[in-house]
């Protein structure tokens, strides 16, 4: 038997209340038990340092919408990534400060589950380093990315979310009338 949806005049501002307050006061729930590990080859301690702290913050976001929302578990469909790969893309390389294409693709899929291919994600990172949003550092074995216009990225993020949590009520208004 179907469950009828919570009252839609108060449930969607609170789950708006409790993204807001877990994204300002960084709030998080339990320690994920399946740590994932970024391919560094044979990078320095500070750089595995950094990499670890901006796995751990990247697995605190994910628990923060997870415990936001009235769900077990947040599961992305691949479509909707790719969908949002600039945003994606802009978001874990901000974390980052700077990082590879191969250490994106393994953010992708820890945080997404999404698999997708190089073929994919570098022509999304040379059309963005083409805007001018990019800065493409060349290293010995590598390409390093680093944002280089935070006001357009910051923009992009913001309308980005708008415009998902705005269909996302739309359809949670919906539900009652089916």
């Amino acid at each position: 038997m179907r469950e009828d949806p919570p009252d839609t005049k108060t449930t969607p501002s609170s789950i708006l209340e409790e993204l807001s307050r877990s994204a300002s006061t960084g709030t998080t729930g339990p320690d994920r038990s399946e740590p994932y590990e970024i391919s560094l080859g044979s990078g320095t301690a500070d750089e595995r340092t950094r990499a670890e702290a901006v796995e751990r913050e990247l697995d605190e976001l994910m628990e923060r919408v997870n415990g936001a929302l009235p769900t077990d578990e947040v599961a992305f469909d691949e479509a909707i990534v790719k969908e949002n790969l600039d945003e994606i893309l802009l978001m874990l390389i901000a974390l980052h400060g700077e990082t590879h294409g191969k250490e994106l693709l393994s953010d992708l899929t820890h945080l997404f589950d999404a698999q997708l291919s190089p073929g994919t994600v570098y022509p999304c990172l040379h059309s963005l380093e083409e805007e001018g949003v990019l800065s493409m550092h060349a290293k010995v074995r590598t390409k390093e990315y680093s944002i280089a216009d935070e006001g357009y990225v910051r923009g992009t993020v913001e309308r980005a979310m708008v415009q998902h949590l705005a269909f996302g009520l739309l359809l949670y208004a919906f539900l009652p009338r089916l």
